[in-house]
């Protein structure tokens, strides 16, 4: 192996790199699988510790936590759905009219195309020379890469993302639940609490890792958000339950 391959093998075995597109997509399925998690566990224990905290029984807590689930559940993914269809159909429309405008212009969007590439700092034959060869490979790729940041086969599915955040929030949110319906009466509220600050410090320190930012302030933020997203509810479901309005 001559000296350049090995060099350029070794560029592309880097880890922690995610220089292809789908590498970085899987990691952006990834923190939004944590956040829908987190977002799972934080809405359902807020919801059942606040049931609890007004003195209602067990099934009314159930009932009430499970009406959090599938609500919280539908809504992630409407919601999720809605974004990336908006997303997807911007992108096509974009596409559609990098295409068309190589087929009525391609001397002047190869022209384009190796202006951008001299505008990144190549001379003006190297930058021809670049435009040329990655036009003769796959020149909408090219132009989609270069002016739209825009990989074709990278384009999500609205019916994918919909249904990974309703797992996503489905999966955090079984955890509150248990929390709350298996141990005894008399400490299921505290266990609860204990239980979902484990879990958000452990989203928090996953979707730190996963986002490259500093482990400890993420995974504090996490965790202050969600036990006051706790306390708040716990303190309203007792003040209603001790003056008798509910």
């Amino acid at each position: 192996m001559t000296t350049a391959s090995a060099e350029q093998s070794a560029f592309s075995q880097q880890p922690d790199e995610p220089h292809s597109g789908s590498m970085a997509g899987r990691l952006n399925w990834l923190r939004a699988g944590v956040l829908g998690a987190n977002d799972g566990i934080v809405s359902v224990a807020a919801i059942v510790v606040g049931v609890a905290g007004a003195g209602a029984s067990t099934p009314a807590i159930l009932a009430a936590g499970t009406a959090g689930l599938v609500g919280g559940a539908i809504s992630m993914a409407l919601g999720e759905y809605v974004s990336v269809s908006s997303q997807r159909d911007s992108q096509h429309a974009l596409i559609a009219k990098e295409r068309q405008e190589l087929i009525d212009d391609p001397e002047g969007e190869l022209q384009e195309l190796a202006a951008l590439y001299q505008s990144e700092g190549l001379s003006a034959d190297t930058a021809m020379k670049v435009a040329t060869e990655l036009t003769a490979k796959d020149a909408l790729r090219a132009h989609l890469s270069m002016e739209l940041n825009i990989d074709e086969a990278d384009v999500a599915s609205p019916w994918a993302a919909a249904g990974a955040s309703a797992l996503a929030f489905v999966i955090g949110a079984i955890l509150p639940f248990l929390a709350i319906l298996l141990p005894p009466e008399n400490v299921r509220v505290p266990v609860t609490f204990v239980a979902v600050i484990l879990a958000l410090a452990a989203t928090g320190i996953m979707g730190a890792r996963l986002g490259g930012s500093p482990v400890l302030r993420a995974t504090f933020r996490v965790v202050i958000g969600g036990a006051a997203a706790l306390v708040a509810t716990f303190g309203i479901g007792l003040l209603l339950g001790t003056t008798g309005a509910v």
